[in-house]
Parts: C-alpha cells; structure tokens; sequence
C-alpha cells in the first residue's frame, strides 16, 4: 500500500503535473487551501478547474474554506514586499501549516506542496518552513523543487495540452497590482 500524501495545490496548471509524478510512490489526496488568491472570480476560476482536474483523474480533492481575514492580518505591513519577499514566507508558512494540522489530524502519513513548480517561489525557503512544521505537527514533509529536471516547462505543455487557465501573477491583491 502506498503512503498517504496531502498535496497543498494552489490551481490545476501547478498541480497536475506534480500530482501525475507524485502518484507512482504515494496515494496523493488534493488539498486546495489559498487564502491569498483574489479576487472572488480568480479563487473561483481556480478551485473549479482544480476540481475537475482532480475528478477525471480519480483524486481524492479537499477545499479548506479560505480565512482570507486571517491572511490579510498576517500580510499586514507587507504590501509593498515584492515577490519571493517576507509577504511570501508569510504566505507559505499559513498555508503549509494548515496543511500539516489537516495531515495530523486526518492521519497521514506525509505532506507537501506543489509551489515548488513555479519558478517566482523559492523550493528551498518552502523546504525549510516544510521541515520545521514537520518536527511540530509529526507528519513527514515531502521535499521537493519540482521546476527540476523541466518539471516547470512539463508542466507547462501538460497545461496547454489540458486547456488549463494559465493566470499572470500568484494570487494575490498585491502580486497582481505589480502586473496591471
């Protein structure tokens, strides 16, 4: 029997290319947690298209409601921090850490994320906070930097061939205000 992993997913682009190498070694269940997307439209856009990518491909899909106030309260001060910036650490530890308390508490046996696909997140600075939750929450962290070995561009042409919704910026208010 394969080991159960929780894969935090922040939408079907990043996704399905992870959880498509992921699925050799573990039973992979989806957990869709991103407080930080915005507007309403874009989480909505991204949550369902990461749904269905995860229905046609017999994956098991966990939404956890949003906690955008929560977000908003961390990232306070933040706003102007560019990408990859403390905003981001912030960012990535809230969602990290809600994905260890559900692996905990749902008895899992590893989780992980797929950020470490995109090029603009930092695999390392992701491993860290990974392996600092690991030895609070008891639950093995799955490192990993998926852009390697073209994981980005696999990724990318596996999107295309989906007809997946390719968004311009991460998610949130301020990554998208650096692009309009």
């Amino acid at each position: 029997m394969k080991p159960g992993l929780l894969l935090h997913i922040c939408c079907a682009t990043c996704a399905a290319y992870v959880i498509d190498t992921l699925r050799r070694d573990y039973e992979v269940t989806a957990y869709y947690y991103n407080p930080n997307i915005y507007p309403k439209e874009e989480y909505q856009k991204r949550i369902t298209e990461a749904q269905d990518y995860c229905e046609k491909n017999n994956v098991l899909f966990i939404e956890e409601p949003p906690d955008q106030d929560r977000w908003f309260l961390l990232t306070r001060g933040h706003e102007d921090n560019p990408e990859r910036g403390e905003r981001c650490t912030i960012c990535y530890e809230m969602r990290l850490e809600k994905t260890a308390q559900y692996a905990q508490k749902n008895s899992f046996d590893i989780f992980g994320t797929d950020l470490s696909i995109s090029p603009h997140k930092d695999a390392k600075r992701l491993n860290r906070l990974g392996k600092e939750l690991e030895k609070a929450y008891g639950v093995k962290y799955l490192e990993a930097d998926f852009k390697k070995r073209e994981g980005f561009k696999k990724a990318m042409e596996l999107s295309k061939k989906q007809g997946f919704y390719r968004q311009d910026y991460c998610g949130c208010i301020y990554s998208r205000k650096s692009i309009e």
